[in-house]
């Protein structure tokens, strides 16, 4: 008699993964897990596998913004859990759905020192909503789908599940497995989150306070694009006149292009709004926290928030806890009971529309004019340009690095929700061509175009091999300025001592060839110096839709030391 078919811990998690409804899982294989990434891509995840664990994980991290279910991340044990926290808390900072799953050493030789040995429990959870361990491999789907759930309720963030390596060898029969798989996905739908309480007051507290102020503004933060709320805020928008600010990623929620927009007169907006509705944004270093002299100190916030916690830390005037996209359609219900609508001739939009008009005719001055060699703004307004003439889907772009995300939020434009990723809450780099991966599998009809800082571009440059294996639509621009806010800034005070002749702590090798790197992979490399070399490659890359670097020669005393946080160094 044929002995009864058996699954194992691997198996099981990879079933259970595909069975909670993962698609994609990024991650770099190795002892003990190498057999979980293929039994999980047999049972129907895709898996990525990188260079480096901290590319994967901030893969992971921007692949749950983009879909808003959670980005897989799998690591092995010891050191490859070290390495993947920087994306597990890079994706709780963010509010961004992640799980990280790890092998770790036997159980029964915890303590002993076992090979690559870590109390990954411990390491784990000062990053992580919650952070478990499967102790046998029955535990392995209930914990799945537990960790799943947790990453996207409330708050959104990371979650960690640790199975150990005797645990992923385990065995038991097909038909208990399949069991263990629909009890776990049973209890999971029985605990789905239940409606949030219904707030008629606060609703009309804030449909209220916005219907009475006579210096409105509707803040969009990235939250409110991982909410899928741009019908409603957009409908806000237009139904009521009042201008709007999008926080860096909230760029797209409302297209920039929008005659309301507040983005290029953001002091005046911020400086002298008497109230601000801020959705899916925290009051934290980039909103200044809501405080002067950057706000006004009378100003009346309403603040709209998932989590609880945030309401009560920040205290404003109105606090709505709840999912963005629903709660702005119940004030536009609020709304439409009582209609109102600020106008085109209204002071206070005339006073956004015109501060912002002056503004843009300046910075359109400086992007008039072809500067060789490049500073910032020529190369920003070539790409600008061959962006938005790619049209709808919109191109996912991708910014990292100090003067080249900071002056890349001024020029480039986003039309669309979700197409902008960049360093994020935390000011992270290294997150680049993890972006991209994470882009391009979740989005696969869209061109990806990475727009990076040659220092941010260096921390996961070896993933172009990833895009390469994998033959993604990315296309990489590194703007070349010959080190970390370009190359040596050193004063003559500073060039003293036994190491004066050591290169800058700033520098990097002069007119490096990254493109070189990437033809050494068998993708494709330009070097550029001029507006016409710029512009050719381009429109040869972004109709090719192949993996792609672009080194782009900048001037290396175009930028400012910090980009615009000199202060803060």
């Amino acid at each position: 008699m044929a002995a009864a078919a058996t699954v194992d811990g691997s198996a099981l998690a990879g079933r259970a993964l595909a069975a909670a409804g993962a698609r994609h899982m990024f991650g770099v294989v190795g002892i003990p897990v190498t057999s979980l990434a293929s039994r999980a891509a047999a049972a129907g995840v895709r898996f990525l596998a990188f260079r480096n664990e901290q590319s994967a994980g901030y893969a992971a991290a921007a692949y749950g913004f983009l879909t808003g279910t959670p980005g897989l991340l799998l690591t092995v044990s010891g050191p490859g859990c070290v390495h993947g926290l920087a994306g597990l808390s890079h994706a709780t900072a963010n509010a961004w759905p992640l799980l990280m799953v790890s092998g770790s050493c036997d159980q029964a030789d915890a303590g002993r020192g076992d090979f690559q040995e870590l109390d990954q429990i411990a390491a784990t959870k000062p990053f992580a909503k919650l952070a478990v361990k499967a102790t046998t491999i029955a535990d392995i789907p209930r914990l799945v789908f537990q960790a799943l759930n947790a990453a996207v309720s409330g708050r959104p963030g990371g979650c960690y599940l640790d199975i150990p390596s005797d645990v992923l060898h385990q065995t038991i029969p097909e038909s208990e497995a399949a069991d263990l798989i629909a009890a776990a996905a049973a209890a999971d739908s029985a605990a789905a989150n239940p409606s949030p309480p219904k707030q008629n007051s606060s609703i009309e507290k804030a449909a209220e306070l916005l219907r009475r102020a006579e210096r409105p503004l509707v803040v969009i933060g990235k939250g409110a694009a991982y909410a899928r709320a741009e019908e409603a805020i957009r409908k806000l928008v237009d139904t009521t006149g009042i201008p709007f600010l999008p926080t860096p990623m909230g760029k797209g929620v409302v297209p920039d292009s929008h005659l309301l927009s507040a983005t290029a007169a953001r002091s005046l907006a911020i400086g002298q709004c008497d109230v601000a509705l801020v959705v899916g944004a925290r009051l934290n270093w980039l909103l200044h926290f809501g405080e002067p002299p950057k706000w006004s100190k009378d100003v009346k916030f309403i603040l709209v928030d998932v989590c609880e916690e945030e309401i009560e830390l920040r205290k404003p005037h109105v606090g709505i806890v709840g999912d963005a996209k629903r709660v702005i359609e119940l004030i536009n219900r609020e709304i439409k009971d009582d209609p109102f609508c600020l106008g085109r001739s209204h002071p206070w939009v005339e006073a956004i529309t015109k501060k912002a008009k002056d503004n843009v005719l300046k910075m359109e001055a400086q992007l008039a004019k072809d500067v060789v060699p490049f500073n910032f703004l020529t190369p920003l307004r070539i790409i600008r340009d061959a962006i938005l003439a790619e049209g709808s889907p919109a191109p996912i772009v991708v910014s990292e690095g100090a003067n080249t995300m900071d002056v890349g939020r001024a020029v480039l434009v986003q039309n669309e929700p979700r197409t902008r990723l960049d360093a994020g809450t935390w000011g992270t780099m290294g997150v680049g061509l993890g972006y991209c991966i994470a882009a391009a599998v979740a989005e696969p009809e869209r061109l990806v175009v990475a727009v990076e800082g040659d220092s941010g571009y260096g921390f996961s440059a070896m993933e172009v091999e990833t895009l390469v294996r994998y033959q993604l639509p990315v296309v990489v621009i590194v703007f070349n300025n010959n080190g970390v806010y370009g190359g040596d800034r050193r004063s003559p005070d500073e060039i003293t001592g036994p190491h004066k002749d050591d290169p800058a702590p700033t520098s990097f090798v002069p007119a490096a060839g990254y493109h070189k790197m990437m033809e050494a992979f068998g993708g494709k490399g330009y070097l550029v110096e001029t507006p016409e070399e710029l512009k050719s490659a381009l429109s040869e890359s972004f109709h090719a839709r192949k993996p792609a670097v672009i080194n782009c020669i900048i001037d290396p005393y175009a930028g400012a030391e910090s980009g615009r946080m000199q202060h803060k160094n």
